[in-house]
């Protein structure tokens, strides 16, 4: 069964860097195609950045870029977002997710598996 095991997040001030961990059991990376995804309060849920199954890259928030960077290390299992210089706007539940789609999209209805998100609260 595949499980997707998130850490990292907490509070940091405007600024600031967090790392977030999405580590995938059950299956290898390889095998799915795995999105970020975040909600903030009052908010619908949206596209962060995805990895597809081939290991291609991207962001769909370009207040990200330069700012989120997405990896994955394939003898761990295990994604990474990494975020620096974070803004009070990217407050937010964080999500990781998998599908098994060959490409990246920002549609959630495509993820079938959901780590349980953790809170990343960017404040002063």
């Amino acid at each position: 069964q595949l499980q997707l095991v998130q850490s990292g997040g907490g509070l940091v001030q405007p600024g600031g860097s967090l790392r977030l961990s999405c580590a995938v059991s059950g299956a290898t990376l390889d095998a799915y195609t795995i999105g970020w995804f975040r909600q903030a309060p009052g908010k619908e849920r949206e596209g962060v950045s995805c990895v597809s199954r081939i290991g291609s890259r991207t962001n769909y928030v370009d207040s990200e870029k330069g700012r989120f960077t997405m990896s994955r290390d394939i003898a761990k299992n295990t994604l990474y977002l990494e975020m620096n210089s974070l803004k009070p706007e990217d407050t937010a539940i964080y999500y990781c997710a998998a599908g098994s789609m060959w490409y990246c999209t920002d549609a959630d209805a495509d993820f079938r598996s959901w780590g349980r998100g953790t809170q990343v609260t960017v404040s002063s």
